[in-house]
């Protein structure tokens, strides 16, 4: 479990950082965005990294596979990807006190784990029970931790201190990998890992490579500018979260048309679908 203590080491660093990092709120969402980056000039030097590797390897690839695989294989990969996050979903509703989540996330994993086999079809949003989105990171945010300031990280782009703990924590817990370390060992078990974290990445930047591609034509300085965009959406998600922590009403819808992000969809809404 060497890898588990090193996460664990490595989370608990990252935690006692963000608590200090609490900022005053300026007046604009540009001044809080500015204000709360103090890390700037790190920060912009790991985003051109991160751009100069977007467009030489992942850009392309999630464009051949968006191109050349079938969309509803597309939807396979998605859907398994998705109900595999079902537990993470889960556990994170139950932290936070969003009870009728909970129990929705139980059920779309039972009834597409079985009936789905194992989450190849999402019969439960057909069936009008659509995704709950639920995370540490905004687990850390209901129990009062501070974000801290904006952060960059290579390859995984924009983040906080304090999702960065909720990433690792959330990889942590994952039942799956150590499903694969009991049958397979811990080398087997961190190439899961980093098959599950490749495999994620690519469908979500499938998904997102128009919508990337005309925010940044529209930016005057596409670091400023995706920096204010992810903030604001990551706000949204945690305050709706916040605001419907025991009622559960909010749901996140994870399928994207072409050319759009996903956005929040209240309960009842049809899914967006590709």
């Amino acid at each position: 479990m060497k890898s588990f203590r090193l996460f664990s080491i490595f989370a608990a660093l990252v935690l006692l950082t963000s608590l200090g990092a609490c900022a005053t709120a300026p007046g604009t969402q540009a001044d809080y965005d500015e204000a709360s980056d103090p890390l700037e000039s790190a920060n912009r030097v790991i985003f051109d990294f991160n751009h100069f590797v977007d467009r030489i390897l992942l850009r392309p690839a999630a464009w051949v596979y968006r191109e050349v695989m079938p969309d509803f294989a597309q939807d396979v990969v998605h859907n398994i990807l998705q109900n595999s996050n079902e537990p993470i979903v889960f556990m994170n509703a139950v932290l936070q006190g969003r009870v009728k989540d909970a129990g929705k996330t139980f059920n779309r994993f039972l009834v597409n784990s079985i009936a789905g086999l194992g989450g190849v079809a999402d019969l439960a949003s057909e069936g009008g029970v659509l995704p709950v989105d639920a995370d540490f990171g905004q687990t850390l945010h209901v129990w009062g931790l501070p974000e801290g300031p904006y952060l960059v990280l290579p390859i995984l782009g924009p983040s906080n201190p304090r999702d960065v703990v909720g990433f690792a924590v959330d990889t942590i817990a994952s039942p799956w990998s150590y499903v694969v370390e009991a049958t397979g060992g811990v080398e087997t078990r961190n190439h899961y890992i980093i098959a599950d974290l490749t495999a994620t990445m690519l469908d979500k930047r499938s998904r997102s490579i128009d919508a990337l591609d005309a925010l940044e034509k529209s930016s005057v300085d596409f670091y400023a500018q995706l920096r204010s965009v992810s903030r604001q959406y990551r706000h949204k998600q945690i305050g709706m979260t916040v605001q419907n922590s025991d009622i559960g009403k909010i749901t996140f819808d994870r399928k994207e048309e072409e050319g759009q992000s996903a956005a929040p969809a209240t309960e009842g809404a049809q899914p967006l679908r590709k």
